[in-house]
């Protein structure tokens, strides 16, 4: 409780800074008459710090960890415990700063580690959380196939296509297949006039005689032009 000689003309004397200053910069306390207690903010926010690290060490047997100072446009990284600058981390709206809390090299890492901790590879995880199924019904998918592309028959198909409207998976395709369906946004229509383009305008070869073939086009194009 303040002293009497602590008060004067609308000042106070810190019991620990022991300087004089108005009543406003000290903490507050409701049980004084006042509202004031003896120490200035500073002062009172020092001996908390103190009584904390003291409580830490007395329950948990360690030193509490300071604050580090960060200069402006960088943040610090807990994994690789260096301060970086802001553009070392990558964007998280959910975070007040607008950044993560790790630096891109250890972001990455940590992500990979979690993907192998919960799904076992990335492979997993894309696979769930892309089109909802495991490789083991991928593996499944591609026996019914018998290990070809649905498609063109292509060997140790990778690719997983499903049908972009309702989700269903339709099969597995190889590299080139898939893409070319994508092309086409899986229009059956623009597939069937593609069918029509190529046996229309593409040069096939027909049989004419036994061992005689002619290259032939119901509907010929330009002849391609002769560089010399």
């Amino acid at each position: 409780m303040p002293r009497l000689s602590d008060d004067r003309d609308g000042l106070r004397r810190c019991r620990d800074c022991g300087e004089w200053k108005p009543l406003d910069v000290f903490c507050a306390n409701p049980k004084r008459p006042d509202g004031k207690g003896s120490y200035c903010k500073p002062c009172f926010n020092e001996r908390s710090k103190a009584s904390y690290a003291r409580r830490v060490k007395a329950n948990f047997d360690r030193d509490v960890r300071h604050g580090r100072v960060v200069p402006e446009g960088h943040r610090y990284c807990p994994a690789c415990e260096a301060i970086k600058p802001l553009d070392d981390f990558p964007r998280n709206r959910s975070d007040s700063t607008g950044y993560a809390s790790y630096c891109k090299p250890c972001h990455n890492a940590k992500g990979q580690e979690t993907r192998l901790r919960l799904y076992g590879g990335s492979r997993e995880y894309h696979l769930r959380r892309r089109y909802g199924i495991g490789q083991k019904d991928v593996d499944e998918l591609l026996a019914e196939q018998g290990g070809v592309c649905a498609i063109c028959g292509a060997p140790d198909p990778e690719h997983v296509d499903h049908d972009h409207v309702t989700g269903w998976i339709r099969g597995i395709l190889c590299f080139n297949c898939n893409g070319g369906l994508g092309q086409f946004r899986d229009d059956v229509e623009y597939l069937a006039k593609a069918i029509t383009y190529l046996k229309g305008s593409t040069c096939q070869r027909v049989l004419i005689h036994p061992g005689v073939y002619q290259i032939f086009s119901r509907a010929r194009g330009r002849p391609p032009s002769l560089s010399f």
